[in-house]
């Protein structure tokens, strides 16, 4: 059963959400062409860049989560834009120079791994802030369509800047569109200060629920009250996300599920089916086409879901999706050729639709309006860690045993972790987000 079918979008919901696609074209676009002029460097140093992204952005996530919780996420979001401009600009400036580029694009990718700690919380609590929460799970999977078109174009127009201005053009082209999205949140600032589930006794970010009492998660997990939480420690403040994320059963168990997705179910399309095909002698269109079902598969649930509306119980459909994932990966394992590996590519891309549009959801949704950016940086601390862990594993595993061994590994953790989801009681009765209420909203 569907639910928010008729549910609509805000208008400056569907502004910032046309800003974040440019944004992220042109993030996608520079990520390839600097994975590309990482690779003219060396191998070893072509993997050093990505790690010199993601190391930063592990460490400070909870950090940037709990100042956007502190000081707004227009302030964080209007500091993270124009920082990459700061960095785009700088880094094209420096490829033009006759200077050696390796130490730049080291420097590059850790300013932008430390932007991206900040950034992320506050961008993924964006649509609670937008969006009436009958209108969550459409509003996520636009968003979901909105990546999925940015990996889609991002890297092919890299590709197209780098033959006509190098790494210079592709970096320059990056800072149009994060200007571009600084004049996109001064048209949103509005509504992006007042949620749009939040009663008149809340203001902003950080506001406590009505009569000054601290907000309640629901289930009966007291949080401290906004202006205690402005005078605690720095460190105190970034840890809140966690303690929550632990004391609220429905997130507790909903960030555990998701940190088994991310580590065995991410790794399948950007590590495990290129080597799958260097086994088995597929050509690397062949390859890219069976990665490319995979977002197609993706696109179509979060078209689906957009279109009419999330499942009324969500929890339930992530499960699914999860099994569905692990049906596919199954497939891809005992594919011999490239057309049924391009096949169950479709089907992994559904299982991560039907999880990915109806988890976030759900997470959003279960959030007190107080500690969203926290809760969302732990979000994003729970799929790279687990990926970090599972990707290099993987890659040491695979010298010892042939890629399907590990696909069916795989196959068989989605496989488990989507029984014991819909098994689970903090999940199984869990109702659609617009039927989700706090005491402070």
């Amino acid at each position: 059963m569907a639910s928010g079918g008729r549910a609509t979008m805000p208008g400056a919901y569907r502004v910032w959400l046309g800003g974040s696609a440019l944004s992220l074209v042109g993030v996608q676009a520079m990520a390839f062409a600097m994975a590309w002029s990482a690779a003219g460097q060396g191998a070893r140093f072509a993997a050093l860049v990505p790690t010199a992204i993601v190391l930063p952005r592990v460490l400070l996530l909870l950090v940037g989560g709990a100042v956007a919780d502190r000081f707004g996420v227009w302030l964080v979001l209007l500091a993270s834009n124009a920082a990459m401009v700061v960095v785009t600009v700088a880094l094209a400036a420096v490829t033009w120079s006759p200077l050696d580029l390796r130490l730049p694009l080291l420097l590059a990718a850790l300013a932008i791994g430390t932007v991206d700690a900040f950034q992320l919380p506050s961008s993924g609590s964006m649509p609670r802030r937008l969006v009436p929460p009958e209108a969550l799970a459409r509003a996520m999977s636009a968003r979901q369509l909105v990546g999925q078109f940015a990996m889609f174009t991002g890297p092919p127009l890299g590709g197209v800047l780098l033959g006509m201005a190098g790494l210079a053009g592709a970096a320059l082209a990056n800072t149009a569109t994060f200007l571009a999205m600084l004049a996109v949140l001064l048209v949103v600032r509005p509504a992006a200060e007042q949620p749009q589930d939040a009663g008149p006794d809340c203001e902003g970010p950080a506001a406590g629920s009505a009569g000054g009492r601290p907000p309640n998660t629901g289930r009966g997990h007291r949080l401290p009250a906004a202006g205690v939480a402005h005078r605690r420690s720095p460190v105190s403040a970034a840890l809140d996300g966690l303690r929550l994320a632990w004391s609220v059963p429905v997130l507790r168990v909903a960030l555990l599920v998701t940190g088994v997705a991310a580590g065995f179910l991410l790794p399948v399309g950007t590590l495990l089916v290129p080597l799958l095909a260097r086994q088995r002698d597929w050509s690397a269109s062949a390859t890219g086409a069976v990665v490319a079902a995979m977002a197609v598969g993706t696109a179509a649930v979060a078209l689906g879901v957009l279109l009419r509306g999330g499942s009324s119980r969500p929890a339930a459909v992530a499960a699914v999706g999860l099994l569905v994932a692990a049906a596919g990966v199954v497939a891809l394992a005992v594919a011999r050729v490239p057309l049924p590996a391009v096949l169950a590519g479709v089907l992994v891309g559904a299982g991560v639709g039907c999880f990915a549009t109806h988890v976030g959801p759900l997470v959003l949704a279960a959030t007190p309006l107080t500690h969203l950016a926290r809760v969302q940086s732990v979000l994003v601390l729970a799929q790279s860690l687990p990926l970090l862990v599972t990707a290099n594993a993987f890659g040491l595993v695979v010298e010892i045993v042939d890629v399907p061994a590990v696909l069916f590994g795989c196959a068989g953790v989605l496989a488990v972790t989507g029984l014991a989801t819909l098994a689970t009681p903090a999940l199984r009765g869990s109702s659609s987000p617009a039927t989700v209420r706090h005491s402070n909203i």
